[in-house]
């Protein structure tokens, strides 16, 4: 089960950049990280999600926070992906998706009416004293969802 709980500490990582660099939440000290979690490279909410962090890029640096993405894709795919779409955050790959189910972001969901296990399209906002201020534990709308984090940042107090 997740051990994620808004206004509790969030769970410790480090995870491998596309680049080859290891990032680790400690790295943001002091910084909002917006760390989301997806499926799969290349595939349409997920680039429609990727797309819309892109594109709010600037808007959500003024807020102070940072914004990762995280699927079990390689280091390869994260630079195509990435490369393809001109994303200016990190892609981090969690094969064992072990930092996935610490976040609850792994698990049972429901796929065209039929459970399966997979990763679930999840977003956890970790603030600058790093706890949990927000967990969206199912996004409904990759593309939308990018937009509703900006809100959730632009309505909190600096």
């Amino acid at each position: 089960m997740a051990s994620v709980k808004e206004g509790k500490p969030a769970p410790p990582f480090t995870l491998e950049g596309g680049d080859g660099k290891r990032v680790s939440l400690e790295d943001f000290a002091g910084k909002n990280v917006i760390l989301y979690f997806y499926p799969k490279d290349d595939t349409p909410g997920c680039t429609k999600e990727a797309c819309g962090f892109r594109d709010l890029w600037k808007e959500i640096g003024k807020k102070n926070a940072v914004v990762l993405g995280v699927s079990a894709d390689t280091g390869e795919s994260h630079r195509k992906f990435a490369s393809k779409y001109k994303l200016p955050f990190p892609l981090l790959s969690d094969p064992d998706r072990k930092t996935m189910k610490t976040y609850g972001a792994y698990g049972e969901k429901m796929m065209y009416g039929k459970k399966t296990v997979g990763v679930i399209r999840s977003t956890v906002w970790i603030g600058p004293d790093g706890r949990v201020q927000k967990h969206w534990a199912r996004v409904s709308d990759a593309a939308k969802h990018p937009e509703q984090v900006l809100a959730a940042l632009e309505g909190a107090r600096d």
